[in-house]
């Protein structure tokens, strides 16, 4: 049977008969369900930002020879045509994957006679900037796209002292090859050192057609996908060792482990203050309304009569309190992760059904509780 106007009308005066308690209890609910709502988005999205955060520091997973030492002219090497059988997507998602050949030729600028021993990365692929990351100066894009382009190490050109548009040339037990730069790299790392050409120019020096020394990708995916990755493309390759640089996936693990750990731990801590500020605001309520309940019974009320009251009121605050907190926990947890000025990119997750629905868990603890807290003192 569905509620009289006079049932709704001692709703309606229930609740606004103390507007300072009534404040008390919103203010209670709506900050619990907003740092709920804001710590829980922060916590759900935490893993797709470190994950990303963690590719922009190149390459996690690495295809190399099972036996000697890839980065040799001379030694072990992988077929070429291992590159091709790599997957083009995971999950949905690109995977960057870039092929290697290391040779150490001899290296001079064009011209010049004397003659320096230098290493060589013959690389093919498109997306070197993602496996091997570092900034660009005197970048000409013109010149990327040539035959004999090369990039060249910051050290390796203080080295040669060429700059962007000079040309080197390299020589190998009689075998001879040139190259234009077409921007200097620098990456903080062992690639500043390094003179990065063609693949073809590099196994035509070091007389390997067809092979490889090692091939990187990047997996955009959690520690535990990678790893699902690796195993599947180790089955895919059984003539290669397919392996994960292992520093990245555990540092990323772990720090997803503490992050995750901590918000949870406030989350649950936020929610106990919560409740027992709803727990004390009923406790008031059930002393205020002694004699209400009293008078009610004595006029023919039943008890099931008080405690849909009591519960119907309880669910109203809840949810009005759920609802302001979890919508003003958005913009908090927004502001939080989109560093005060979000872009199209950082606030997707945030119209996303993950999001809508820790915003709904955030609205029904609020109820929740509070009708927990109304059933237990209208008895």
């Amino acid at each position: 049977m569905a509620p009289s106007p006079m049932f709704w009308r001692i709703i309606r005066r229930l609740i606004t008969a103390n507007y300072g308690r009534l404040f008390v209890i919103l203010l209670a609910l709506g900050a619990g369900a907003a740092v709920t709502s804001a710590l829980l988005n922060l916590q759900i999205d935490a893993k797709k930002r470190l994950t990303t955060e963690f590719r922009a520091l190149g390459a996690n997973v690495v295809v190399a020879p099972r036996t000697g030492n890839s980065q040799s002219g001379d030694g072990a090497t992988l077929d070429a045509s291992f590159f091709s059988q790599l997957p083009a997507q995971y999950e949905g998602k690109p995977v960057p994957a870039v092929a290697f050949l290391y040779v150490i030729a001899q290296v001079a600028k064009a011209g010049a006679i004397h003659f320096e021993s230098a290493v060589l990365a013959g690389i093919e692929g498109q997306s070197i900037m993602q496996i091997r990351p570092g900034r660009r100066t005197g970048y000409r894009p013109d010149l990327e796209n040539s035959p004999d382009a090369c990039e060249v190490g910051v050290k390796a050109a203080s080295q040669f002292k060429v700059a962007v548009g000079d040309s080197l040339q390299f020589k190998n037990q009689g075998r001879e090859a040139t190259c234009k730069v077409f921007a200097i790299v620098a990456t903080g790392g062992a690639e500043d050192t390094q003179i990065f050409t063609n693949l073809q120019t590099a196994q035509s020096l070091a007389d390997l057609s067809g092979r490889l020394s090692l091939i990187q990708l990047s997996v955009n995916a959690t520690p535990a996908s990678v790893n699902s990755f690796i195993a599947s493309l180790a089955r895919q390759l059984p003539a290669a060792d397919v392996h994960g640089i292992k520093q990245f996936a555990e540092a990323e693990g772990r720090i997803y482990a503490r992050i995750s750990g901590l918000l949870s731990s406030t989350v649950l801590l936020v929610l106990f203050l919560t409740s027992l500020c709803v727990m004390a605001g009923m406790s008031n309520v059930a002393v205020e309304r002694k004699n209400d309940v009293g008078l009610m019974k004595a006029i023919g009320g039943s008890v099931r009569r008080v405690v849909r009251l009591f519960l119907a009121e309880a669910i109203l605050l809840g949810f009005a309190g759920g609802l302001i907190g979890s919508a003003i926990g958005i913009f908090v947890s927004m502001w939080l992760w989109c560093g005060g000025a979000p872009a199209p990119d950082c606030v997707s997750y945030f119209r996303s059904p993950d999001s809508f629905c820790v915003d709904c868990c955030g609205v029904s603890f609020a109820t929740l509780g509070e009708c927990a807290a109304g059933f237990r003192f209208s008895r």
